[in-house]
């Protein structure tokens, strides 16, 4: 069996023979995991995710209050910071909100 046939297309090897960088979605599940055992809270979905100088920066969503009706649960985003490995470097809670409320209030980082 051919190595090449196995090895995702977005992950290169290096010149030993190693791949040098985790895929896209190797870093989304590293990145949800590492911020869901720091926080001790559950991610529930990525809202956005891209390639920076210095790794990759991912905005999680993570359910911060459970409340009764579920469109009164507490959300929060959380901005994530990985190096380009894919290991969280740093997070820091951008937004909170109520699961029902609209976003308007976000543009401006208002």
């Amino acid at each position: 069996m051919n190595d090449s046939q196995n090895t995702p297309k977005s992950a290169k090897k290096g010149t030993d023979g190693t791949e040098d960088r985790p895929t896209p979605m190797e870093v989304l599940r590293q990145a949800r995991a590492q911020l869901t055992e720091l926080t001790g809270k559950s991610a529930e979905t990525v809202s956005s995710f891209e390639r920076t100088e210095d790794g990759w920066t991912v905005e999680i969503e993570v359910l911060e209050l459970e409340r009764v009706p579920d469109t009164m649960s507490l959300l929060a985003g959380y901005q994530v910071d990985l190096d380009p490995e894919g290991r969280l470097t740093g997070y820091r809670r951008v937004r909170r909100y109520e699961r029902g409320r609209s976003d308007a209030h976000r543009s401006g980082g208002h």
